[in-house]
């Protein structure tokens, strides 16, 4: 691990986690490498943090009571534009990963994840529009997987209402949550 704060790099980051435990432990590693931290338990908060000190970097849990990650990064954004955000979630998906990177955020990580891997998704930069992209060999995903994806790109069209989601899903409520309730398929 790094303890050194390059002198070049931003030098203050807001943290939104509702996990008491992962919040403070993560604040704590970035302060440990010279970092400005701040920790917001939710949206409401996070927005009157970065109003007052307008962050470099902001951490963003994606689903918190009060209100929804995604939704937070344009609020953060709006405040701030310069601000890099990073989205990190338990539930990872392709939906929601694009959404959050077409509301403003700079990556999508999933949890669990360590201070060196924010660090390193906060310093990524996109490919020059003239870059080729990189050939990727990647399997298949499996069909259970699929599944996930889907559910996933079609929760996040409607907002995070499951009623609304099953309904397009054509399945009941109870049948959404449960397989919501499920961690995402691996691959």
């Amino acid at each position: 691990m790094n303890d050194e704060h390059p002198e070049d790099a931003p030098s203050t980051i807001l943290v939104v986690d509702d996990d008491d435990v992962f919040r403070p432990r993560i604040a704590r590693a970035f302060r440990q490498r010279g970092y400005e931290a701040w920790e917001a338990p939710g949206p409401e908060e996070a927005l009157a943090i970065a109003r007052e000190h307008a962050p470099e970097l902001a951490l963003v849990d994606l689903r918190m009571p009060g209100g929804s990650g995604l939704d937070l990064v344009r609020g953060l954004l709006g405040i701030e534009p310069c601000t890099n955000v990073v989205v990190l979630t338990g539930y990872g998906s392709i939906a929601t990963a694009l959404e959050a990177v077409r509301r403003g955020a700079t990556h999508y990580l999933t949890k669990p994840a360590d201070v060196d891997e924010v660090l390193a998704a906060f310093a990524r930069k996109d490919l020059p529009a003239d870059a080729e992209a990189p050939e990727l060999d990647a399997p298949a995903p499996s069909l259970a997987r699929m599944e996930w994806e889907h559910i996933q790109r079609v929760l996040t069209d409607c907002g995070g209402n499951v009623s609304h989601a099953a309904a397009r899903l054509g399945i009941h409520r109870r049948s959404l949550q449960r397989k919501l309730s499920k961690f995402p398929v691996a691959r």
